[in-house]
């Protein structure tokens, strides 16, 4: 890391170090671990937001260069905005903010307070790139306006998710629903675009609504391509030898329930087995980014497996947001 970085962080270390300790004096072995710390917070941060900056241009393109001079819609938050934007005099860099607005204070409370502030600031920023950047106007042709604006409009919506937020707040609500109803994400997704599609059929027509419709598959299998799809949860198998460390981090710092295999390393030092803990834990797409800089804190040499799990039943999980 850049030397004036390193002070900054050492720095910043010290006093908060200091802060706990009062007036006692602050040793260089106690600050390494929290300069550690703050490094691969600020790495990730500094990751996430890049992200979610390409993301935010992308779906900018993907509106103001396809959907919007044409009239189209799509499905989600987004949709809902491009709906009233159409029947209204309001901007819509405006709408994208008043609509998401109710869908960000319920991320709040259902998945954690940085990523309800992420996720404000990915949509601001959404907002302000569609109202002063200019996009070119692509093409007429409504089947490519379909096809490709939804697929912009993904890899927007697909990045800004990989960078630990979202830019359509519905997928908020359907996390939250999906733990009141006995339905999966997905389903509650599809039954939220089904009404907005309909709305887009009675008010502007029918054949806008159909193109709506390929708008949104196009989006929906882009974002599937970028991140596997938010209704899915990951199954994270971590082998590491500061597995105690990680165990307690789970239990104590994000509240996740895990479970502990009695495995054996097949590749030790003379090349024989050896005894080694492996853990096991389940958490949603949108977390993901969390645990993996949690882990990093503690062993950023530690081997992790990552499976999508489609739906699960008991548990924590659907129960407990993840603690900041």
């Amino acid at each position: 890391m850049n030397p004036i970085f390193s002070k900054i962080l050492i720095d910043v270390a010290r006093k908060k170090l200091g802060a706990k300790k009062g007036s006692k004096s602050v040793s260089d072995k106690e600050i390494k671990p929290i300069v550690k710390n703050l490094q691969v917070e600020l790495s990730h941060a500094i990751q996430d937001y890049i992200f979610i900056i390409i993301g935010v241009f992308s779906a900018g393109f993907g509106l103001k260069g396809f959907l919007l001079p044409n009239k189209f819609i799509d499905g989600g938050a987004t949709g809902i905005s491009l709906l009233l934007g159409n029947i209204t005099t309001l901007d819509l860099s405006i709408l994208l903010i008043l609509v998401n607005l109710p869908f960000l204070i319920l991320a709040s409370k259902t998945i954690n307070f940085k990523f309800a502030i992420k996720s404000v600031i990915a949509i601001t920023l959404l907002a302000i790139v569609v109202h002063f950047v200019e996009y070119p106007i692509i093409t007429e042709d409504k089947l490519l306006i379909a096809v490709f604006g939804g697929f912009f409009l993904g890899l927007g919506i697909g990045m800004s998710m990989r960078g630990g937020s979202v830019i359509d707040g519905t997928e908020v609500l359907a996390i939250f629903l999906s733990r009141k109803l006995s339905l999966t994400i997905g389903d509650v997704l599809l039954v939220i675009n089904i009404i907005i599609f309909s709305f887009g059929a009675y008010i502007l027509s029918v054949e806008t609504a159909l193109y709506a419709i390929l708008t949104y598959l196009a989006a929906a299998k882009t974002v599937d391509f970028v991140v596997d799809g938010v209704e899915e949860y990951v199954g994270v198998t971590i082998i590491s030898n500061e597995n105690k460390a990680i165990r307690t981090m789970l239990i104590e710092k994000l509240q996740r329930a895990c479970t502990i295999y009695a495995g054996k390393g097949g590749f030790g030092k003379h090349k024989e087995s050896y005894d080694k803990d492996i853990i096991y834990t389940v958490v949603t797409r949108l977390e993901l980014a969390k645990l993996q800089t949690e882990i990093d804190k503690i062993d950023r040499n530690a081997f992790i497996v990552m499976g999508t799990v489609k739906d699960l039943k008991g548990g924590m999980i659907k129960r407990k947001p993840l603690k900041k």
